[in-house]
């Protein structure tokens, strides 16, 4: 019972995760509804993505840098995390 719980509390994050990706390819303002939904993302996600990326710091790609910690973190939690508690 107690690893279905924790199961689904690690799909929704990873839901999470993949709304923060999403939104982070656009412009918000500031003091939108939309500024508001990330602030939150960030306050949810970043203490897991913050560690991960002192390990692996964002890849320059040409005149920007591509931060992979979000697909890690991911990756970690579909092929290790959810597994153990299925």
């Amino acid at each position: 019972m107690i690893f279905h719980l924790l199961g689904f509390l690690v799909e929704i994050y990873l839901v999470l995760l993949i709304a923060r990706a999403l939104l982070s390819w656009f412009q918000v303002s500031s003091g939108g509804t939309m500024a508001k939904v990330n602030v939150f993302l960030e306050v949810i996600t970043e203490p897991v993505l913050k560690p991960v990326r002192k390990i692996l710091p964002p890849v320059r790609i040409g005149g920007s840098y591509l931060d992979l910690s979000i697909l890690v973190v991911f990756l970690v939690a579909q092929i290790v995390v959810l597994p153990l508690l299925r």
